[in-house]
């Protein structure tokens, strides 16, 4: 007898996440000095966490033998106030990854079917995937979420439509107007949810509250991970209703987000310069790296995130080219573009140095 054949089927053809290489893997891998190592391949924050948040966990490490607050009050009471929305209007989660699992486990089940963007971010698939639905995966058109072919995959099996926005790999994203209409024309039976974990980079970012009070099955999950640079903490939201929020609230683990998490997110919420000055320097860095693509002829996705979608001829070549180099980036065969890499947004100084390896990586 073997673990697989006690093993639900599912379990056995399902896909595994494959995340972007730390730094010291690839520093032991290749024999390089970790410190002369640039990681632009996960869409972390190249600024650092946030100042206050750091603070903020280091003074709850002094309490670091008590469980953490399994309803995340504090922090959730700092959204409400944010948002203009009530306390039991947010869920916590370990991540927005946690999120999907959650949306999973309350709404999808064998036979059901959620709807997303292919490429979009891959865990929409995976959590589908893992509790025996359908993907119905919709083609971006120019690079952009096809609402309308979206809309019409919807069936009656359907239970959730996944919209990422800005959307991973792209770096695009629809226009307020045209989202805001496309959760208003869903069926009554589909919820509609709204990854906006990159919106905070954006100038203008849509504003879903007024469909939730109107009572439109919708929900957004955003993360601390991205402009606060809070990644290895592992924290994210869902606002909604509070009917939602409370059918999340029923299949989520007690104690899943840390304490040294929730404070580090509370004090990031006040640290309203340092996420505005690297949304500042986000902008600057995109131009930076869309500039010098270009001047390499290379054809690239115009991008409101912290990343570009770049053509390069052979992904993975230019990928273990560069990681020899010391520089790390993304493949992306696995989104269905072999020929592309998605580079993360760095500093000024990193930007450079990638676009200075880039020309001998294309030869």
């Amino acid at each position: 007898m073997t673990y697989a054949k006690l093993a639900k089927p599912s379990v056995l053809t399902q896909p595994v996440y494959e995340p972007g290489k730390p730094i010291e893997y690839v520093a032991r891998e290749l024999g390089l000095d970790p410190a002369g190592i640039i990681k632009l391949a996960s869409n972390e924050n190249p600024f650092g966490p946030s100042p206050l948040a750091v603070a903020a966990a280091k003074r709850a490490l002094d309490q670091g033998e008590l469980y953490p607050d399994g309803g995340c009050f504090e922090l959730r009471q700092k959204l409400a106030a944010k948002w203009g929305l009530g306390a039991d209007q947010f869920v916590i989660g370990n991540g927005s990854n946690e999120l999907i699992e959650l949306l999973a486990h309350a709404f999808v089940g064998q036979g059901d079917e959620v709807v997303m963007g292919a490429p979009a971010f891959v865990v929409y698939k995976l959590a589908t995937l893992l509790f025996g639905a359908k993907p119905v995966e919709v083609p971006l058109r120019n690079w952009v979420h096809d609402l309308p072919a979206m809309a019409a995959a919807v069936t009656p099996r359907t239970k959730l439509v996944y919209v990422c926005a800005p959307n991973n790999p792209t770096g695009t994203t629809n226009s307020p107007a045209e989202l805001i209409a496309f959760v208003r024309a869903l069926p009554a039976h589909v919820i509609a949810v709204i990854d906006e974990a990159y919106a905070e980079y954006l100038e203008t970012a849509p504003d879903f509250r007024p469909l939730i009070a109107e009572g439109r099955l919708v929900v957004c999950l955003r993360t601390f991970s991205k402009i606060y640079g809070l990644a290895s903490l592992r924290v994210g939201y869902a606002y909604g209703s509070a009917e939602l929020c409370g059918l999340l609230n029923r299949v989520r683990q007690p104690f899943n987000v840390n304490a040294i998490a929730q404070a580090a997110a509370v004090a990031a919420l006040d640290d309203h310069a340092f996420a505005a000055k690297c949304a500042r320097d986000n902008r600057a860095g995109l131009r930076q790296l869309e500039d010098g693509c270009r001047r390499l002829g290379l054809e690239v996705v115009p991008s409101v995130a912290n990343f570009l979608l770049v053509r390069v001829g052979h992904g993975a070549k230019v990928f273990n080219y560069l990681q020899a180099r010391g520089v790390i980036v993304r493949p992306v065969a696995s989104y269905g573009l072999p020929e592309w890499i998605r580079i993360t947004v760095g500093t000024a100084a990193q930007n450079e140095r990638l676009l200075a390896e880039l020309p001998a990586a294309l030869r």
